[in-house]
């Protein structure tokens, strides 16, 4: 080492205090006067911070920590920087105490269900506050008051919580920029590392560059250290940006919940599953009035065939899995098996769509309507997402590129996803797109039931 070195060594050494007593620092020079420590505490005197003995070279050199004599102050003042961030008073009211496990009176079993688990995980999770927790489902189904009740719960018992929407938080840090008072870094530090971080509505915000990248910043730092994390969402995950996907996706660090209850702000429909779904014109169909039609003088294929059908179909009633394709003429009887498995699903508790193709996608274009009570995202993840999805007459539909665009995206989601899907067709596959066709042919995922029969008449033989 040369002397120039030693001698700056030195210098720095010597002006370096031994103790724990405060010396002043820029950082210092700014502390606001009512964050100030105690003028009686023998280790600051007053300032609220102490500089640590470390010598030169050390990670901690010339850094400052919080005295114990107001470590609770500032916590306490954590605490109010968070929730002013949060604006949770404007959610105060919304705790688990007022909370319908069940949801309303008369809502199906199967959506009762899932709210109810939903509230019994989320109030494990106020409880214990680890790891991640992601709310899935509609608008008003509920995910919002629950995000809300675990803030106020942790909140109350002294933890330092930011509750926020998403767009918000991104306004809140692009407001810092020309802000005199606060920087970005310190506001961004503060959300990223927050004791418990809520984020509302996750993916209504604009999808800039910039947002997509802050947002991933957040998770990511929150991902890695294990920070906690509840995000509510009325996404997929398959609509949510891949990299953010990829952490939502881990099971060992995410608890993922779905709720199906429908939107309770509209207590006079079910669902928009309901509002699209045209089972309620065919709930006298079912497998008990279905005719075999014997005595009708059908060739023996053609009542193998449709008795293989009809027994295809009770079996997949009772435990829907993969895809199941009716093929044959109008009034061979392909619907009617298909509304019994719609309707036998309906009476256990399930959700099912049953719509025809040609209404599906009209019921698509209604949504562009300005007037129209339901956006066109929500109605499309409702039909690609259910939980059974019955699609009569798939070919009789017009075959504009956006109808076959909006289908290739329906069938390949579900493909993927392995969704119960049931689908009647005709014959005639001219109609159909190769992709599609193909995937209703793959027969890992897909039975098919040709039904040769010709229309029903009721007319014996």
């Amino acid at each position: 080492m040369n002397d120039d070195l030693k001698g700056i060594l030195k210098k720095i050494e010597g002006n370096t205090t031994r103790t724990n007593t405060p010396t002043p620092s820029s950082f210092e020079s700014h502390l606001k006067p009512d964050l100030a420590g105690d003028p009686n505490c023998p280790h600051c005197h007053g300032l609220g911070y102490i500089r640590m003995d470390f010598p030169p070279g050390h990670a901690e050199f010339g850094k400052v920590q919080i005295c114990v004599c107001r470590r609770g102050e500032v916590a306490q003042h954590t605490r109010r920087r968070l929730y002013a961030i949060s604006r949770l008073d404007e959610l105060k009211d919304l705790t688990f105490d007022n909370f319908e496990p069940r949801g309303r009176v008369g809502l199906p079993a199967r959506q009762a269900d899932s709210l109810e688990s939903a509230y019994n995980q989320a109030r494990q999770y106020a409880m214990k506050v680890d790891d991640w927790l992601l709310l899935e489902g509609g608008y008003g189904s509920g995910k919002t008051h629950l995000a809300a009740a675990i803030a106020n719960f942790v909140v109350g018992v002294g933890l330092p919580t930011i509750f926020i929407t998403v767009p918000d938080l991104l306004d809140a840090l692009r407001y810092t920029y020309s802000s005199p008072e606060e920087s970005f870094e310190e506001r961004f530090e503060e959300i990223r590392q927050a004791p418990l971080l809520i984020l509302d509505d996750f993916g209504t915000q604009n999808a800039t560059e910039w947002a997509q990248e802050k947002l991933f910043q957040i998770l990511n730092h929150r991902y890695i250290n294990h920070l906690p994390l509840v995000i509510t969402t009325n996404l997929s995950l398959d609509q949510i940006e891949g990299r953010i996907r990829s952490r939502l996706s881990d099971p060992e660090l995410v608890t993922r919940l779905r709720i199906l209850a429908p939107d309770f702000r509209r207590p006079t429909e079910d669902s928009s599953q309901h509002e699209l779904s045209a089972l309620h014109l065919l709930r006298d169909k079912n497998f008990a009035n279905f005719e075999l039609r014997e005595g009708e003088g059908l060739t023996k294929q053609d009542t193998t065939a449709l008795k293989k059908a009809f027994e295809a179909a009770r079996k997949y009633a009772e435990k829907p899995k993969g895809w199941l394709v009716f093929t044959g003429s109008h009034g061979s009887g392909k619907t009617h098996l298909a509304a019994a498995i719609a309707n036998y699903a309906q009476d256990m508790g399930r959700i099912p769509v049953f719509v025809t193709v040609p209404d599906l996608l009209d019921h698509l274009r209604a949504t562009f309507n300005p007037n129209s009570p339901v956006s066109y995202d929500r109605r499309f993840e409702d039909v690609r997402n259910s939980e059974l999805l019955i699609l009569d007459d798939l070919g009789t539909q017009s075959a504009t590129p956006w109808a076959r665009e909006k289908l290739y995206q329906l069938f390949t989601h579900r493909y993927n996803a392995q969704l119960p899907t049931v689908i009647t067709t005709s014959d005639v596959f001219d109609q159909i797109d190769p992709p599609i066709l193909s995937r209703m042919r793959d027969a890992r995922m897909s039975a098919n039931y040709p039904i040769g029969a010709p229309a029903y008449t009721g007319k014996k033989k």
